[in-house]
């Protein structure tokens, strides 16, 4: 066929897989209740727009997708030490004042508007994934990269959400682009171009920062392999001397004029404001970096002002996040990452037929099916750095932070399979018919694209199994849970949701009394329960809490629910005997108390608990806790001891950090003796 033939077909086919996405986004963006991330994202850009004040996270995709709330007038929360929780630290800020401003006013209007705006960053993003296979290996490889994007689980789910994940895959990938597109045919405007979405996507999100070693890989790749990248060349290449000094200045100069955008995002101002200090201090920040090289790397640069402090600060907030999180893995909890968590995730969370074109395709280019070009290589090395960085960077909450790997490895998936249409018709039927499955066992999880888990481990209504947090459960089910009670006519019933912490699901006119889960303190919860349970699958999960005997509500893994909501809350019907739940409950009042220097009621709570779990290590811990502040060495010391104990034979290496810090107390307590 043609090609003047073939444009209004092509045409046609990125209309109708971008209304696809389109489609699937709105629907989504209506059906589904806030995650736990987007309110504070929300008042973070609000605060941008209303008073200029950058918390964590760089300022141009959150001030974008709340663009759409100036006209709302929005009572904004206080940005005081008066609001609520505690201390006012940054996270603190965030997460008490994101909640205030979502859901003390219109929360739908506000989710939908953001969530619409942010969902540009996709659009834009299928384009150029379009653009650059188009680019690279021609249209057909274009319309199979763009097929692959429009139902892939992970960009799907996350791109219906004001987060920053989208927004940050389609930056970097687009700065990728355009320094292939640049290196290709260079020009001054395609250097600034690149230069400017360098910048841009400093401007979004912190592990934008890898595009420097990313950019540096690729250069010294085109000076090394210039000859075999182009063998089209007519003409010998530039000598590699001249060209790895014309590509070191491109960097350069790409690297001076990010500098500027990043700069100009935080209004050229190196501090902050007045309004909102630092809390902590800036030093204290860098001193719980883990790294005391990493702490003291950003402390020079904070020390020469080569960073807005706002930047620098997040930066440090993030390096010691990264080594604090859970990390929940094929049914284990760990209390720190771990190197595995990605590239097994990545099994878990992709697609069957993005799994078996990766794998087609990395074979086709292995025995020379498909020439190494350059486009494989700029896409599939910015793929391992990035997966690089995340197996080594902790924070191991979510395959969502790997989404830029998925973006880059569409294209060269595209172009293999393309290549490979074009020798033989077979593979035509064959890739068609991967596609068609791909759409078929996306849309089967619909509108729950954040648990979606492929066939090989069971499908979406078992993502809770295998992963947690926002790989399986972010607390999006609630508009569902409403709709299921409602339909039932249930008037009493109790819910152990995971977001419960940020959203109050009894806003949303469910009927249910909070049960405790790690992040949430309920006013009581009873040693049993009768009547309609629901559990959400990250609290079912124990990822948190610890799994098997350590999880509170373990024994409902080994029941059939009724009923499961968008894979992610499970339904039971019955009577339910839960005491380490109402035992964790008395340790976290009792907690409580001994923070208020309040001893002997805390005592109490914690013989409270005794009685109902006496052989949780938790509950040991505190009985110690109270025993020694109310002048109980002996007993603190019996306490500690069987702690102890309990800790090592039971997931020590979950309760790693509860041996340390028993081991600590009992060595105080002889030395004191």
């Amino acid at each position: 066929m043609k090609s003047a033939n073939r444009q209004p077909l092509v045409f046609w086919g990125v209309a109708v897989l971008l209304l696809v996405i389109v489609l699937q986004l709105v629907l989504m963006a209506r059906d589904n209740s806030a995650t736990f991330d987007e309110p504070f994202h929300i008042y973070a850009g609000y605060l941008q727009w209303k008073h200029g004040y950058v918390l964590l996270n760089p300022p141009l995709i959150t001030s974008f997708f709340t663009l759409p709330l100036l006209g709302m007038n929005l009572p904004e929360p206080p940005i005081t030490s008066d609001l609520p929780g505690g201390e006012r630290t940054y996270d603190n800020l965030e997460f008490q004042g994101g909640k205030a401003l979502v859901f003390q006013n219109d929360t739908n209007a506000i989710l939908f508007r953001t969530r619409m705006t942010a969902m540009v960053f996709t659009v834009v993003l299928a384009l150029l994934v379009f653009a650059a296979a188009r680019d690279m290996f021609g249209v057909g490889a274009g319309l199979i990269a763009l097929g692959l994007m429009a139902f892939d689980p992970t960009l799907m789910g996350h791109s219906a959400l004001a987060t920053l994940d989208a927004g940050n895959a389609c930056l970097m990938f687009w700065a990728i682009y355009a320094f292939y597109r640049y290196v290709k045919s260079p020009t001054a405007w395609r250097l600034i171009a690149t230069g400017v979405i360098v910048g841009l996507a400093l401007a979004a999100k912190h592990s934008a920062i890898l595009l420097f070693p990313t950019m540096g890989v690729l250069a010294i790749i085109e000076v090394v392999w210039r000859g075999k990248l182009e063998p089209e060349l007519a003409a010998p290449p530039v000598r590699a001397g001249r060209h790895a000094l014309c590509l070191a200045l491109a960097l350069a100069v790409i690297f001076a004029i990010s500098m500027t955008i990043l700069w100009g995002s935080y209004g050229f101002r190196y501090a902050p404001g007045d309004a909102v200090p630092f809390n902590p201090p800036m030093k204290t920040q860098l001193d719980r970096v883990p790294s005391a090289l990493e702490g003291r790397l950003l402390g020079e640069i904070d020390g020469l002002h080569l960073l807005p402090a706002p930047y620098t600060y997040a930066f440090a907030n993030i390096l010691r996040q990264a080594k604090s999180y859970t990390s929940y893995l094929m049914g284990v909890a760990y209390p720190h990452a771990v190197w595995f968590y990605f590239p097994i995730t990545l099994l878990i969370k992709s697609s069957l037929t993005f799994l078996i074109l990766l794998v087609i395709s990395a074979g086709a280019v292995a025995i020379g099916a498909v020439r190494l070009s350059r486009g494989i290589l700029y896409m599939g090395i910015s793929a391992l750095v990035f997966m690089a960085f995340a197996v080594t960077g902790g924070m191991n909450i979510g395959v969502r932070h790997i989404l830029p790997v998925y973006v880059f490895l569409s294209v060269p998936i595209a172009g293999a399979s393309w290549s490979l249409m074009q020798r033989n018709r077979s593979w035509i039927y064959a890739v068609v018919a991967l596609l068609v499955f791909q759409a078929g066992s996306v849309l089967h999880a619909y509108p729950a694209y954040i648990s979606y888990t492929n066939e090989a481990f069971g499908g979406p209504a078992n993502s809770y199994k295998y992963v947690s947090d926002s790989s399986s459960e972010w607390g999006q089910q609630l508009n569902a849970v409403r709709r299921y009670v409602d339909a039932r006519g249930i008037k009493n019933c109790w819910f152990a949701y995971f977001n419960q912490a940020m959203m109050d699901f009894r806003s949303f006119g469910i009927p249910c009394t909070p049960l405790l889960t790690a992040e949430y303190q309920t006013p009581d919860t009873p040693p049993a329960i009768d009547g309609t349970v629901l559990i959400s699958a990250a609290v079912l999960s124990g990822f948190e809490t610890g799994t098997g005997p350590l999880n509170p509500y373990g024994q409902f893994q080994k029941l059939k629910p009724a009923a499961v909501i968008d894979y992610g809350v499970f339904v039971y019907d019955g009577h339910f005997e839960i005491p380490l739940a109402a035992a964790l409950r008395h340790v976290q009042k009792a907690g409580g108390l001994l923070s208020g220097k309040n001893a002997p009621d805390a005592l109490s709570e914690a013989r409270q608990a005794e009685a109902l779990a006496p052989d949780s290590a938790a509950v040991n811990d505190m009985l110690g806790q109270a025993a020694e502040a109310s002048g109980q060495p002996d007993d603190a010391a019996r306490y500690y001891q069987k702690a102890l104990t309990i800790a090592k034979s039971m997931q020590p290496g979950f309760q790693e950090a509860r041996i340390a810090d028993l081991e600590k107390r009992l060595g105080a307590g002889k030395q004191g003796q």
